[in-house]
């Protein structure tokens, strides 16, 4: 029975490199900044109230996820609809100003976040003050008897 090599240099067997992701962050954050600027200079009202909010970059930069918020979000569908349409420009864009040896494909995804926290603050805002009204009907808490 041939037995099985333990300790390769498999992906999943090696640690996280600090070096590799604070590069990672900073072309991140590159990208976010050029394309941020570009979308000033595109003619789209679908993207007139767009706003980039963050870019993750993979470990090879071979690809970033753009991450977009629109000002009121039934307006994400077609602000996506739209960055497909112009993701040819962006990522021109992005070759001519990053100084990159490859320009990593972008693929623009609407950011939830925002709207899921202003939702949970919504929902605690309005325990909050349920739990401040009275329960018998006076006008004061604690003025039950």
């Amino acid at each position: 029975m041939v037995g099985r090599r333990r300790g390769g240099r498999g992906r999943r067997s090696a640690p996280p490199d600090p070096a590799a992701a604070a590069r990672t962050a900073r072309v991140g954050e590159l990208i976010r900044r050029i394309v941020a600027s570009e979308l000033e200079s595109i003619d789209d009202d679908r993207l007139d109230m767009a706003s980039i909010t963050s870019v993750d970059v993979d470990r090879a930069l071979h690809r970033a996820v753009v991450w977009f918020t629109t000002l009121d979000g039934d307006d994400e569908p077609a602000a996506a609809e739209a960055f497909d349409e112009h993701v040819g420009v962006l990522r021109k864009a992005v070759g001519s100003q990053a100084r990159l040896r490859h320009t990593p494909l972008l693929e623009f995804r609407p950011d939830t976040v925002l709207r899921s926290a202003e939702r949970i603050e919504d929902i605690l805002r309005d325990d909050r003050n349920a739990d401040c009204m009275p329960s018998d009907g006076s006008s004061e808490p604690g003025d039950g008897s």
